[in-house]
């Protein structure tokens, strides 16, 4: 083998760099909107409608995207949607009136709806339960290094070049790594790393009704769904408007909200997630709900931060809001996947992360248009601070899902 027994481990990085222009092409837009706004005359209503027809058809075609995810080559999948997200990206530096940036961003959401099913069911047949979660934190650590880069570059480009220049440099490279990696990424056998957990009957050969169904066989898959729509709702308030946010309230230049709304709070979540992975990895071998737990003190711990980042008058308290606010939010991200995947049957897996993006995505698209109008009458800040809310009762119901259906410990010879 080209890599030889570490090959497993060169997967998880090149998934990395896919995930991370998968990111970077969603967030750049959001450091551009004050010139998109006095370009265009848009409202903040209409920004966060460009913001949310990402949302919607991502959320949109998730379910087909897991289907089609349990069925076909998942290689195919990943990098056939990344050559197409990324000359979408091109393109949208050529819109010119609101309707073209609304049909991009919709088009860009058809691309990139395809990875996240298919790209951690292939990474599950590479990583079984020893070694899952925190493979699954390290590719998740792009998901914060992805948006600090689309943040500040996008930013930092349109300062000096005009808001297209970044959607050109990402859009780019984004295309010529989906070619080189069509060379060096291979697809794994179904189930391989969880050889005594695969059915008879393969999924393939499923209906369309069973394939969804059999997903619910626990009662823990509709709780850890609703979870992830809660703190999804958060995550997209804090994407899409805290550059705008810091642009406003405190004065910043396009480049400098770019990189602030996004680098301390995505850093400490790359910390966030690996720390996340390794604690549930151990908690995972002794309790049937470890994923689980290190999520819940994620969410409980980062709430009172989320509150302190929209009412704080103080960059300095900011600063520490959102990287205290990141790092838990790491430790509930880095398990997303890995627990959704301890209670779904393996044949199963990409459908079922396809529904619970949809779900989790449509609940997120919200986000953009409520704090918008919201923040008309309450204001900006205290908006974003509300969402705390949203954080605190997911992460009550996480407790209840664990303490009601994932009591007790793993077996002995499961652990071992």
């Amino acid at each position: 083998m080209i890599f030889g027994r570490s090959y497993k481990w060169w997967v998880v990085g090149m998934l990395w760099f896919v995930c991370f222009f998968n990111y970077a092409d969603r967030q750049a837009i959001f450091s551009v909107f004050p010139l998109l706004k006095a370009e265009m005359g848009l409202s903040d209503v209409q920004l966060g409608i460009v913001g949310a027809s990402f949302m919607w058809v991502y959320a949109l075609g998730a379910p087909l995207a897991g289907l089609v995810g349990d069925r076909v080559n998942r290689k195919a999948l990943i990098l056939g949607g990344m050559i197409f997200w990324s000359l979408i990206t091109i393109a949208t530096a050529l819109s010119t009136r609101y309707w073209h940036l609304v049909l991009f961003r919709a088009l860009e959401g058809l691309g990139e709806t395809f990875y996240y099913p298919a790209s951690m069911s292939l990474l599950s047949d590479y990583h079984g339960r020893d070694t899952r979660s925190r493979a699954m934190g390290l590719h998740q650590s792009s998901v914060y290094a992805g948006p600090i880069a689309g943040g500040a570059l996008a930013g930092l480009l349109a300062q000096h070049y005009g808001w297209r220049s970044g959607f050109f440099v990402f859009g780019s490279l984004g295309t010529v790594l989906g070619f080189v990696l069509l060379l060096l990424l291979r697809e794994p056998r179904r189930g391989a790393a969880d050889p005594d957990l695969v059915e008879a009957a393969p999924a393939s050969h499923a209906s369309l009704l069973a394939g969804v169904g059999g997903i619910f066989r626990s009662p823990m898959v509709p709780v850890l769904m609703a979870v992830f729509i809660g703190a999804n709702f958060v995550a997209m308030i804090f994407l899409t408007w805290m550059p705008s946010f810091l642009f406003r309230k405190f004065g910043m230049s396009l480049a400098m909200a770019g990189l602030s709304a996004t680098v301390y709070l995505q850093i400490a979540s790359v910390v966030g997630v690996v720390c996340g992975g390794i604690l549930a990895d151990r908690l995972a071998r002794q309790y049937l709900g470890g994923r689980m737990m290190a999520q819940s003190v994620g969410l409980f711990l980062g709430f009172p931060f989320i509150v302190l980042a929209g009412w704080t008058l103080s960059v300095p308290v900011l600063v520490v809001a959102l990287a205290c606010f990141g790092f838990f939010k790491g430790l509930y991200d880095a398990n997303i996947w890995a627990s959704l995947y301890d209670v779904v049957p393996v044949e199963r897996r990409a459908t079922a992360q396809g529904l619970m993006n949809c779900l989790a995505w449509l609940g997120g698209s919200a986000a953009p248009i409520a704090v918008a109008a919201a923040s008309q009458r309450y204001g900006m800040s205290a908006s974003i601070s509300a969402s705390s809310i949203c954080y605190l009762l997911t992460g009550v119901l996480l407790v209840w899902g664990i303490a009601r259906f994932m009591r007790g410990r793993v077996p002995a010879t499961s652990a071992a």
